[in-house]
Formats: structure tokens, C-alpha cells, sequence
């Protein structure tokens, strides 16, 4: 535990007044959280991310959190032999490869962040996305993104058809934090592996979403000199792809967050993991700690 024996009680008063009017503003609204990256591997900063989710839901926000699992999803493919291999940002997915991601994401790192977020003090419920037929999906057609007349076959990656909120509204009814995989299914019941940036971003434009959080392990969108850029538009970002200062997994990250803010979502925050209460910081407080994208 971080020691605040020297901060006076006046200031620490102080501090949870400033609190307020954010979560005055954000009472009742449905905040979805992508969490992934550091933030996910560090013992001290998984127990940071539960303890604000946890807050959140005490002071009457509903936090959904989506999260990722790519470190662990490596790890478990390396003890069988296999290594993974990646194009265009999305992880080629064979039949024994999504066997790994369903055990992996739905098994292992689901339910760790359940049991977290219930040793906080929370009500976690894991999902993936055939509970209550959550997300329905189709084989992903990934074209080349120089060669539009070239696709990539990269397995068992899905691409999103359809989001129904049903279980995740019934469970913020009843004050349940739905915890959920990116794993998709198919009209043959076929499992599908979907990146979960883009699951996230399309769960908050679903649920009309007042923020979308994205934890990852950088600071935000850094310019080519490795500055922060706090505020992004959809138009700069297109420009930041274009001269290739935006790559690699950075972008299904992007253009989630571009089709969320396009899509009603008030804000898209890309914020640094590795720092402790990150989450809690951007929401609380008029301190930016990352990337903010606005539609326009």
C-alpha cells in the first residue's frame, strides 16, 4: 500500500472533493474498460485496477471491463512448441491455436480478474461471448492494407456481426460487474478469436458508453519525436497512419477508438497501465494521463 501518513486530513479532504463533480457527472453512466498490457502482468498494479474498478461501481458508475491476455496467450503456445506469429496487428489463429486463446483468455485470465475484483470488494461475473449469445461472429477478411486485392488468411480471427447487451444490462441492473473475453461464436458454434480492442470499442458503442477506457503500456499516441499527444482527432490520427508514426498493434487500438468516438461514445481514453490508479486519475481528475480522441 502506496504510505499517505503525510498527507494532512484538510488535503485529503481536499482531494475527494475535487472528486466530486466528476463523479457527479458520471453517475448512472456505463464506463467500458479495456484492460490489458502491464497493467495486467504486475501483481501490485492488477490489485490498483481492481480496487478502481471497484470504486467506480461504489460511487454509482457501471464499469464493464473487456480484457486482452496476449503475454499469457504466448507463454501457454510457447510450452506446447508453438510460436506466434501476427499480421497486420491481428494473431493468426489456427484450430489448436484458438483452443490455447478459449482456455487461456475464458479459463486462466478471466478469472483471476474475477477473483480480483471480488477481493476488492466487488461482485465480478466473467463472461465470454456466447453467454447469453453476447457477440456473434464471422471469419475476419483481413486485406492487405497496401494491396487491397490481397487477403490474409489468418485463421479462427473473428470479425464482429453482431452485440447483444442483454446479459451485461441484466447484470449492471443488479450491481454485478461483467468481466468479459473477446471470444466470439459462429453460425456452426465455431469459436472465433477477436482482438479485444475492437471488442471493447464495439461493447461501448452498444451500451451508449459515457467513456471508453483503453489501459495499455505506453503513455498514449506519441508523436515521432516520442511526445504525448493528449488530444487526437480522427482526421490527425488518419495523417499519424499515413507517415507511419501509427503501427503494429496500435492500430485495431485506433480504429476502435475512432469508430467508438464516431459513434456517440463521449470519450475514448488511450491511458498509461503502468500507472498506479491511472484509470481512477482520468476519470476523477482534470489531470490528463494519455491520449484522448475525440470524433472531430
Amino acid at each position: 500500500m502506496t504510505d499517505l501518513s503525510s498527507i494532512t486530513p484538510r488535503d485529503k479532504a481536499e482531494i475527494l472533493a475535487q472528486a466530486l463533480p466528476y463523479i457527479r457527472r458520471f453517475h448512472g453512466k456505463t464506463i467500458v474498460i479495456k484492460y490489458g498490457g502491464n497493467a495486467m502482468t504486475d501483481p501490485a498494479l492488477q490489485q490498483d485496477f481492481a480496487e478502481d474498478v471497484v470504486l467506480l461501481k461504489l460511487v454509482g458508475m457501471n464499469p464493464v471491463v473487456v480484457h486482452g491476455g496476449g503475454p499469457q496467450i504466448e507463454t501457454a503456445l510457447k510450452r506446447l512448441g508453438k510460436t506466434g506469429t501476427f499480421v497486420q496487428g491481428m494473431r493468426v489463429t489456427d484450430a489448436e491455436t484458438m483452443e490455447v486463446v478459449e482456455w487461456v483468455l475464458a479459463g486462466e485470465v478471466q478469472q483471476d480478474i474475477v477473483g480480483l475484483i471480488n477481493q476488492a470488494g466487488g461482485k465480478a461475473v466473467g463472461l465470454t461471448g456466447r453467454d447469453g449469445g453476447l457477440i456473434r461472429a464471422q471469419k475476419l477478411r483481413l486485406l492487405d492494407r497496401d494491396d487491397p486485392t490481397k487477403e490474409h488468411d489468418v485463421g479462427q480471427v473473428g470479425d464482429i456481426v453482431a452485440v447483444d447487451p442483454g446479459v451485461v444490462k441484466a447484470l449492471q441492473d443488479d450491481a454485478f460487474i461483467p468481466v468479459i473475453s473477446p471470444i466470439g461464436f459462429g453460425e456452426d458454434n465455431e469459436s472465433y478469436n477477436i482482438n479485444a480492442d475492437v471488442v471493447a470499442s464495439k461493447l461501448a458503442t452498444v451500451l451508449q458508453a459515457e467513456k471508453l477506457m483503453m489501459l495499455t503500456n505506453i503513455p498514449g499516441v506519441l508523436n515521432k519525436a516520442g511526445a504525448l499527444l493528449t488530444e487526437l482527432t480522427s482526421r490527425q490520427i488518419d495523417e499519424l497512419i499515413a507517415d507511419g508514426t501509427i503501427s503494429g498493434g496500435m492500430l485495431p487500438k485506433l480504429a476502435g477508438a475512432i469508430d467508438a468516438a464516431r459513434s456517440g461514445v463521449n470519450a475514448v481514453h488511450i491511458v498509461d497501465g503502468r500507472v498506479p490508479h491511472a484509470m481512477l486519475l482520468e476519470i476523477l481528475t482534470d489531470q490528463a494521463y494519455g491520449t484522448m480522441i475525440r470524433s472531430r
